[in-house]
């Protein structure tokens, strides 16, 4: 049974409950101590968090430039690391962005929330954290 990080475990909640912005500042602090894949993982999750921040709130070139820079980031990583599916994660992110992707100068393309990718660990942890705990005050841009 992996030993997850409660920061970790936060942030993929975040995540899933659609906030972005706090589930990028819980794995924040992970990047920042974090080495190697581990260091690249962290960071490909952030800059997926905040692209699905951007495209939520409009700044359509933003989200597709961090939705490929994730990729970057996620893909020395394999297929599976820190008990996260990647390649069903990189699937659910290239269904979300697939409208905004299609055209070469995107306008008015919103998230399908059906579309939204969700994180999904296994084995799952014994334990969820209060996400609470690890929120920051700071308001999103």
């Amino acid at each position: 049974m992996p030993d997850y990080d409660p920061r970790y475990l936060a942030g993929v909640l975040l995540f899933n409950r659609q906030d972005y912005f706090e589930a990028h500042e819980a794995w924040e602090d992970l990047w920042s101590e974090a080495h190697g894949n581990e260091r690249r993982f962290y960071q490909g999750l952030i800059q997926a968090a905040v692209g699905l921040c951007h495209f939520c709130n409009g700044n359509l070139g933003g989200a597709v430039k961090l939705y490929h820079s994730s990729l970057g980031y996620l893909e020395p990583c394999g297929d599976r690391f820190l008990g996260l599916d990647l390649s069903a994660f990189r699937t659910q992110m290239g269904e979300c962005y697939r409208e905004l992707l299609r055209v070469p100068t995107p306008a008015g393309v919103e998230p399908d929330p059906q579309r939204l990718p969700m994180l999904t660990l296994d084995p799952p942890p014994d334990r969820w954290p209060d996400p609470q705990d690890y929120a920051h005050d700071e308001e999103p841009p």
